[in-house]
């Protein structure tokens, strides 16, 4: 209860302070913005003078290290290069088309009992419409499959007489692909009845 008496002794002193609160300052009013063409009103464009910097080429890419001075990359090496060789094979043909070929080590005979038909023929590719990159994968494809069945198929690559470059380019790289493939032993060309010029029949290794 002692706290009643200081309370009413400190009522009068509360009632003659003054009520009134604060002021509180007004917002300052912002300048008004420049007018743009106003501060710009003196200056003039300068005359084009029809001139262009010019701006050298970028220097090539060049890699910084070898892959010489990394010996983990040495067994890597042999194995992606013989990939890129293999498939190189067919770039580059000679100027003249062989309309036979027979594979050093053979027998005298065998072009004439390939034409004869000595060797029942398994299969064949038409590769008309290909490009010779397409037409090589085909190729490839059915000479691992058909020495499965037998050792003689037949390849329909055209007489190249559609060419847009004027020159028979599948037929020639065929024939450039085929003496260069290890299961290949020897080809000829069809007869009439079977393709003629724009046919090949080949003779494959026998599977071991």
């Amino acid at each position: 209860m002692a706290g009643k008496p200081l309370k009413d002794a400190l009522r009068p002193l509360r009632r003659a302070l003054p009520s009134a609160r604060p002021a509180v300052a007004p917002a300052p009013v912002a300048a008004p913005e420049p007018v743009f063409a106003e501060l710009f009103a003196d200056v003039r464009p300068l005359k084009a003078d029809q001139r262009y910097p010019h701006r050298p080429a970028p220097p090539p890419h060049w890699p910084r290290h070898s892959t010489a001075h990394h010996p983990h990359h040495a067994s890597t090496a042999p194995s992606s290069q013989g990939q890129i060789t293999d498939s190189m094979v067919g770039w580059f043909e000679p100027a003249t088309l062989d309309a036979s070929f027979v594979r050093p080590g053979m027998q005298r005979h065998t072009l004439k009992k390939l034409r004869q038909g000595h060797w029942p023929q398994v299969a064949e590719l038409d590769l008309h419409g290909l490009s010779r990159f397409d037409a090589q994968q085909h190729l490839a494809v059915l000479l691992h499959r058909a020495r499965q069945l037998g050792q003689c198929v037949r390849v329909i690559h055209g007489k190249g007489l559609g060419s847009r470059e004027g020159l028979p380019v599948l037929k020639q790289v065929i024939r450039t692909w085929l003496r260069h493939h290890p299961h290949v032993l020897a080809f000829c060309e069809a007869d009439e009845a079977r393709g003629g010029a724009g046919a090949l029949l080949v003779l494959l290794r026998r599977e071991s």
